[in-house]
């Protein structure tokens, strides 16, 4: 079947290149592909209550820990989705991920997702690594559109939205199963252009 629209991001454009390590304007932040070696990070990150009660799928060994990391190789080269370890810039401890969970190139959609580890909480971490990736995917990459839901009980992930210009849009009813049942998400958007 003919597509009667140009994509926003041509078939090839992602892939065509090695996934980028991404450093943050003005902090210590550096967004970085996943290593083999992070494994045993994912896997106590998914023992933390917070992270195992807002994600439905969990790492609960180190064999499903490299599997995670091997998924994300494999998601960047189908460009199907992009996850990055968010470190501190000068090669340091894993602070915690920022991804694109799906990408739609052909209308120039993501939908950003990310989590940070318990200690680097209400530091700062995850606005500065969500406006980092926002930029690249914006302006580097040219999605139209970044997406970014969560349950309207997680107030710091609305925080962290409003703070990197992700505007709230509304509320999707019933969207997401979790496993204390069905949450109402919080929509937020940036647009490219947007300030």
């Amino acid at each position: 079947m003919t597509i009667a629209i140009t994509p926003a991001i041509p078939a090839g454009a992602i892939s065509a290149s090695a996934q980028p390590s991404l450093p943050s304007h003005g902090s210590e932040v550096l967004l970085r592909p996943w290593e083999a070696d992070d494994a045993p990070v994912l896997q106590r990150a998914f023992q933390d209550p917070s992270i195992q009660r807002r994600h439905t799928h969990h790492v609960t060994s180190r064999e499903e820990a490299q599997e995670w990391v091997t998924a994300s190789h494999r998601s960047w080269q189908r460009e199907r989705a992009a996850q990055w370890a968010i470190t501190r810039a000068d090669g340091g401890e894993v602070l915690g991920r920022m991804a694109l969970r799906w990408m739609d190139l052909l209308h120039g959609l993501a939908e950003c997702a990310y989590w940070v580890l318990p200690n680097a909480r209400g530091t700062g971490v995850a606005p500065r690594a969500l406006a980092t990736l926002a930029t690249w995917a914006l302006d580097e990459v040219g999605f139209h559109r970044l997406e970014l839901a969560h349950s309207v009980d997680n107030e710091a992930s609305c925080r962290v939205a409003t703070k990197t210009g992700f505007v709230r849009e509304g509320t999707r009813r019933s969207a997401h199963l979790q496993l204390d049942g069905r949450h109402d998400m919080h929509l937020h958007a940036r647009l490219q252009g947007d300030a």
